[in-house]
């Protein structure tokens, strides 16, 4: 057009850099260390190399096995730092040299890891965000028995607390999960091979967490959730549609003045006592299931001060809850059941999650239970009770919710 500066001339207008597109991520997991997550990540590393990729190994930790080892030559390593911590020697790895090198594709092995102090972020899946960030594709491996709303199955399962976790939402937000599946006869028999550790480690090893009854638990939990995440992501592409809730002949206390559920909201009432975890935990698997979001309810008495031991369960539920993308709403009130009632009519809450009642004594046998005020309150709402399977069969009584 006459009198229009060229698009490179002095009068052309500053065009806004271009926000780098996110990397995408694929992650390898499974039961159990030793079923293959690493080796089957290089295996599939060294053939996007083969085709022309930029591949580089971010992070490899080999655990010894000869074979893993073996699929990473030939693939550029990003150098691991050592850290110094106390003393020891630890290695991590190098964040701002892989951001630097700028590959297209990044594998960095054990994404549930927590990185020694001093380093960017106190998690390896924290690195990994950066990495992605950057742009950067990655592949990574982690364990089932790693993700946080697991933690409760997984302890029961296996007699093991696993004490490094990654928020669900993590692998969530993968784009690609695959399952490295391999069966518990033959895990044991790589283990006893000397394929997963020295063999001075054999006999620990098959006596605790490696017994067939765990790993069989395990695979199945391993099968499960990965299956429960393809039917989500098989769902997610359709709008969600909007639904509104009919329930027939409510009495007035149902709230009908309550915000409209356009989908499922979980509001799971906890205490400040050891089992609250582990409603949270099951709360979130529900809410993940449904597709819906989740609130987490703590009532506490105004008058009381808290104890050392209720501000560090506080703080407990705090991190919990902030792992698993869920809402911390703290109230004082000395009426439990009216303020849990009050808040799932103000958040418009679809399911309530609970503690069973306790065995009641003296003058609260005479009050009507938590559960009963919330199913008489509210009639349009679905409540679960969530029961400690260690418990099966203990007909001792157990303090009321």
């Amino acid at each position: 057009m006459i009198g229009m500066p060229p698009a490179d001339g002095p009068g052309a207008s500053a065009q806004p850099a271009a926000t780098p597109r996110r990397g995408r991520l694929k992650v390898f997991t499974g039961m159990a260390a030793g079923a293959g997550k690493t080796y089957r990540m290089l295996q599939e590393g060294r053939a996007e190399a083969e085709n022309g990729r930029d591949v580089v190994i971010g992070y490899l930790e080999p655990h010894g096995r000869e074979e893993t080892s073996a699929q990473a030559e030939g693939l550029e390593e990003v150098p691991a730092r050592e850290i110094d911590y106390r003393g020891t020697p630890l290695r991590e790895m190098d964040l701002p040299a892989v951001l630097a090198r700028n590959p297209e594709l990044c594998l960095i092995d054990e994404l549930a890891h927590t990185n020694a102090p001093g380093v960017e972020h106190e998690k390896r899946y924290e690195d990994v965000q950066d990495v992605l960030g950057a742009g950067i594709d990655v592949f990574s491996t982690v364990n089932v028995q790693h993700l946080e709303s697991l933690n409760d199955q997984v302890l029961q399962l296996t007699g093991t607390r696993v004490r490094e976790t990654i928020p669900d939402e993590v692998l969530a937000a993968a784009d690609e999960v695959v399952l490295v599946d391999l069966t518990p006869e033959a895990l044991i028999e790589r283990l006893r091979a000397g394929k997963i550790y020295p063999q001075e480690r054999v006999p620990a090893a098959l006596n605790n967490f490696f017994k067939i009854e765990n790993l069989a638990a395990l695979r199945e939990t391993a099968l499960r959730h990965v299956a429960e995440g393809v039917e989500i992501r098989r769902l997610a592409p359709a709008p969600a549609p909007l639904v509104i809730r009919r329930d027939e002949g409510l009495a007035p206390s149902a709230a009908p003045h309550a915000p409209q559920a356009i989908a499922e909201r979980l509001l799971a009432l906890v205490a400040l006592a050891p089992h609250s975890e582990r409603i949270v935990r099951r709360a979130a698997r529900s809410a993940e299931r449904l597709g819906g979001r989740l609130d987490v309810l703590v009532v506490r008495p105004p008058a009381r001060s808290p104890t050392a031991e209720d501000r560090q369960r506080l703080e407990s539920l705090r991190r919990l809850t902030a792992m698993l993308g869920a809402k911390l709403l703290i109230e004082e009130d000395e009426d439990v059941a009216a303020t849990a009632i009050a808040t799932a009519r103000r958040l418009g809450s679809t399911y309530v999650l609970m503690g069973p009642p306790g065995r009641r004594r003296g003058w609260r046998r005479f009050r009507e239970s938590l559960l009963m005020q919330v199913l008489d309150e509210l009639p349009g709402v679905d409540v679960r009770l969530v029961t400690d399977p260690a418990l099966r069969g203990d007909s001792g009584g157990k303090a009321e919710q």
